[in-house]
């Protein structure tokens, strides 16, 4: 797994003009392919007048899945340079579609490439960009005398707390860096004179 990955911090629009032909570029956060997808089909029934709604993008840490359109421009001039761009930010988990209504004046191959490939870069310089880490999930299990010291303790020190749970004891739900996991250890067991349980879980991605 990847240990970090990048993706656009919202979803949002960023417009631009190039020989009178507008390119409004569309960005969001995609989980999943169906995510992207649904996205698409969004801003294209927004924008079903438009001449082009040519789309890219990447999901997965590791840019797994990677995909592109030029919805009727020629090949190669629209969704491709789309593609490169996001890759080229390290962008993963995200959605491009830029949306071109025709101003009269043909931009031909290479002008075609760096106004599609443009807007996508503007629109992320635009919107702003995030970093995601790799994290390990884990739980700590204390009583309840001590759960209300634990989690603001953690909080006070940074630590992710994910969500907490109310039972016999309360579980508190956190994420930990791979290279934090036994100094973790070592301090929840001082704080909790050795009475707290901890587990770890899988992996994860959290904001950096």
């Amino acid at each position: 797994m990847q240990d970090e990955y990048r993706t656009v911090a919202h979803a949002g629009v960023h417009e631009t003009e190039v020989n009178r032909s507008r390119f409004i570029c569309a960005l969001a956060p995609a989980a999943t392919e169906k995510e992207a997808q649904d996205f698409l089909a969004a801003i294209r029934k927004q924008h079903a007048d438009a001449t082009h709604n040519c789309w890219a993008y990447v999901i997965g840490a590791d840019a797994a899945i990677q995909k592109a359109s030029d919805d009727g421009e020629p090949g190669g001039t629209a969704g491709v340079p789309m593609l490169q761009m996001l890759l080229r930010r390290d962008m993963r988990y995200v959605v491009a579609v830029v949306t071109r209504y025709y101003g009269g004046v043909k931009l031909g191959a290479g002008g075609l490439i760096r106004a599609y490939g443009g807007a996508v870069g503007e629109a992320l310089d635009t919107l702003g960009t995030i970093t995601r880490r790799r994290f390990r999930l884990a739980s700590v299990t204390v009583d309840h005398q001590r759960a209300g010291k634990v989690e603001n303790d953690l909080r006070s020190t940074g630590r992710e707390v994910r969500d907490v749970h109310y039972g016999e004891a309360v579980t508190i739900e956190i994420g930990l860096p791979d290279a934090d996991v036994e100094a973790f250890r070592a301090w929840l067991a001082d704080a909790t004179a050795g009475t707290a349980g901890f587990a770890l879980g899988g992996e994860a991605y959290g904001d950096a």
